[in-house]
């Protein structure tokens, strides 16, 4: 299976092939259109963004600058509506005693996004791009289906999410399927503000980052949380007294932070640069700043989450239903009728926080919760547009129109998320956040095992491939979180109650697992377990061969 030295000369003479840039340093190269086309395909990095030349010292401001963007769009996914609303629950339900389980899920996220920005970096393609290079058709298609899934899952929350805003901020005068309806509608508009520049849209993006600091932030001023208490629950990982229903909000908040699709979303931000892939200085130049931006980006981010859980947790911890039920009714809140008259546990979503935070600190706190929610579900809405549209054209290798696009990922994901919005009502849609967190939470391995699987093999990745303890530490940190997760799932199945519900259950937890199994298998194989290597060449030989990939000759990478 020797490409010989004429195929090697070839690469080396034709640096491009059906208009596409290959890569002298990285083995594969982006996926031409199989038909060649008059126009050049219209894609969202049609402007890249330059990066600074002659700039000498170890670490350089301008370089960074130029760098930032991908990370603080991909650190959105972080503070969307279901991460707020899981870090109110957090708070509400076991006080300040699991902000260092919210701590250590940011790291691990920061770990794994750093192989999504690795693999976008080195290869020029995304993770999409080279699931549909790699894998065989039938897994490729049921990959595709379940990261759709995930995204599907994402955006229901994050456009309901804004609808909840738009309810609060109207007092009521906009019923949730409006609200679907004017998000929808706003997020075509913004999505299209790459058109007036790839750093105009990025500025966007950072603007809406700002009114969430500042919204939840007032709300953290506002409420004074005990600086002791929120240090101690951040950094001892410990939870006294805690039971199944802390344990099972600890595993929310893993499932919460960690998405799926926000993996193949920032393998794509990556390729916004202007970075030449062939020279190696400037491939590992280029992770090194992405990794500082990923890491700054993720710490806005978790400042913001901890904001929540603490305003929750000092405000309303322990509260009864009662409690809030008689300070509502005493400042003349139109929501009392939320909260029972029974000693029972205070519980509360996105919406209902919004109504205790004005029962509680008046009027003002919350419009201004409801301006955050906006302003974090109209962010994550238009990230989670461009994920599934990155998803979509990767794994399908669609070439159709910019619009056309749009058109169908939208579709695909809203249709589902506008019949809620009509047939539920506002106040009652906790049920279907937790089957939601239940769906992203089983999508995990279908992001986190091929991430793992490319970055570690040498034929893609070249001397940029994981190392040994990235490999151990990335495949345990992927086990752990993996099974965090199944828990989540586990209990939720469990609660249902009923006997067909687990019989299904049963059926489609065989088919996922033996999914999940492949997969298991192609990864422990390019982590180096050659006893499994047992026909995996011939079943991805029809593709590229994922273990046999032809390693191009890297002996004239320029070395400036």
């Amino acid at each position: 299976m020797k490409g010989g030295k004429n195929e090697k000369a070839k690469l080396k003479d034709s640096p491009q092939e059906n208009g596409v840039q290959t890569n002298q340093y990285s083995s594969i190269s982006p996926p031409a259109s199989p038909v060649a086309q008059d126009e050049p395909f219209s894609t969202y990095f049609e402007e890249k963004v330059p990066i600074p030349e002659n700039v000498n010292q170890v670490f350089s401001f301008r370089k960074l600058w130029a760098f930032t963007g991908p990370g603080f769009l991909m650190s959105i996914a972080y503070l969307d509506p279901g991460n707020i609303e899981s870090d109110l629950q957090s708070g509400a339900k076991a006080g300040f005693k699991l902000l260092w389980v919210l701590l250590g899920a940011t790291i691990i996220g920061l770990l794994l996004q750093r192989l999504a920005a690795r693999l976008g970096v080195v290869t020029g393609m995304h993770l999409a791009e080279v699931c549909n290079r790699q894998y065989p058709t039938v897994p490729r298609v049921i990959l595709w289906m379940m990261v759709e899934l995930a995204i599907i899952g994402s955006d229901m929350q994050e456009v309901i999410g804004c609808a909840i805003a738009l309810n609060l901020l109207s007092v009521g005068r906009i019923p949730l399927w409006a609200g679907v309806l004017i998000t929808i509608t706003d997020t075509f508009v913004f999505l299209f503000l790459d058109k007036y520049g790839l750093r105009k849209l990025e500025a966007f993006f950072g603007f809406l980052i700002t009114v969430m600091a500042l919204s939840f932030g007032y709300e953290y001023v506002l409420v004074k949380p005990d600086q002791g208490e929120v240090l101690k629950g951040m950094f001892i990982p410990y939870c006294a007294d805690c039971g199944p229903v802390q344990l099972e909000q600890a595993v929310g908040i893993v499932g919460a932070v960690i998405m799926p699709h926000n993996i193949y979303l920032h393998s794509a931000l990556v390729k916004s640069r202007d970075i030449d892939r062939k020279n190696k200085k400037e491939v590992k130049e280029a992770n090194k700043y992405y990794f500082i931006e990923s890491t700054v980006a993720l710490f806005i981010s978790f400042l913001i989450n901890v904001f929540v859980v603490a305003v929750f947790a000092q405000a309303f911890y322990n509260k009864t239903n009662m409690e809030v039920n008689q300070e509502c009714n005493a400042t003349g809140s139109p929501h009392t009728d939320l909260f029972p008259l029974n000693n029972g546990t205070l519980e509360v979503d996105i919406y209902k926080g919004g109504v205790v935070l004005g029962c509680f600190f008046g009027p003002a706190a919350l419009y201004i919760w409801a301006i955050g929610i906006l302003a974090a579900g109209q962010s994550s809405t238009m990230t989670g547009t461009y994920s599934g549209q990155f998803v979509m054209e990767g794994f399908l290798n669609l070439r159709w129109s910019r619009f056309a696009r749009v058109l169908l990922t939208r579709s695909i994901a809203i249709t589902p998320t506008l019949l809620v919005a009509i047939f539920q009502d506002v106040q009652h849609l906790t049920g279907m956040n937790d089957f939601l967190n239940v769906l992203q939470s089983m999508q995990l391995p279908f992001a986190l095992i091929p991430i793992l699987t490319f970055t570690s093999l040498t034929s893609i990745m070249n001397d940029f491939a994981n190392g040994m303890v990235w490999k151990i530490s990335g495949g345990i940190v992927i086990l752990v979180v993996c099974a965090i997760n199944m828990y989540f799932v586990v209990v939720y199945v469990t609660a249902l109650n009923s006997v067909l519900l687990y019989v299904i259950a049963a059926l489609l937890s065989i088919a996922y697992l033996c999914f999940v199994g492949y997969l298991a298998w192609h990864c422990l194989v390019a982590l180096g377990v050659s006893c499994l290597d047992f026909g995996s060449r011939m079943q991805l030989s029809r593709h590229t061969d994922i273990y046999l990939l032809t390693d191009m000759d890297t002996d004239n990478v320029d070395e400036r």
